[in-house]
């Protein structure tokens, strides 16, 4: 979880502040909110299910807050403090799963009655299932910012082409794209 938790943060690395919170999306998908939002849930998947609460106030949780607030950073509310949120809950998430086993039982009271009594294990796969989609989510916000993609800054996943060549790709997917539905 550590790798994909650190590839998260990786990609507001260079960014403006404006840039690290501008949505991209129809839903409002944004770089800072998707740190803010897996912080959040890691909380309170490692924390609040297993009887070992944070502390951290999370208002953005509230009853009467605002639909997805924990999904944007406001104003008010500083990189910084975010990433120092995030490393927090990194440090909470990792000292509950150094103190129980995998078996121990927790209960998610946020899911249907039938599916509420979850393991550590069983949380431990949907948060790094969690992790890596946001993830995800991520690489692709930060290439329609700037063009940076990959696991690292680098870039060092992919495949070592040019621009003109990535172009060239791009228009062939299109074209095939087009063909296969049968478009002009």
């Amino acid at each position: 979880m550590r790798t994909a938790r650190e590839a998260l943060l990786r990609k507001l690395e260079g960014l403006s502040e404006y840039d690290a919170r501008r949505p991209l999306t129809p839903t409002g998908t944004n770089l800072l909110g998707l740190v803010k939002h897996v912080a959040s849930v890691e909380l309170g998947y490692l924390g609040d299910v297993f009887g070992r609460p944070s502390g951290e106030p999370l208002p953005w949780f509230d009853e009467g807050a605002e639909p997805n607030a924990d999904m944007w950073a406001t104003p008010d509310e500083s990189r910084e403090q975010i990433i120092a949120l995030y490393h927090r809950a990194w440090a909470h998430s990792d000292a509950t799963i150094e103190a129980l086993e995998l078996d121990a039982i927790g209960q998610v009271p946020w899911w249907p009655e039938e599916r509420r009594q979850v393991t550590l294990h069983r949380i431990l796969v949907h948060m790094l299932s969690e992790t890596e989609r946001h993830a995800g989510h991520a690489d692709i916000v930060r290439e329609l910012i700037d063009g940076s993609v990959g696991l690292s800054s680098e870039g060092d996943n992919l495949p070592e082409i040019d621009q003109g060549s990535w172009e060239a790709y791009r228009e062939r997917l299109e074209n095939a794209a087009r063909e296969a539905a049968g478009a002009p």
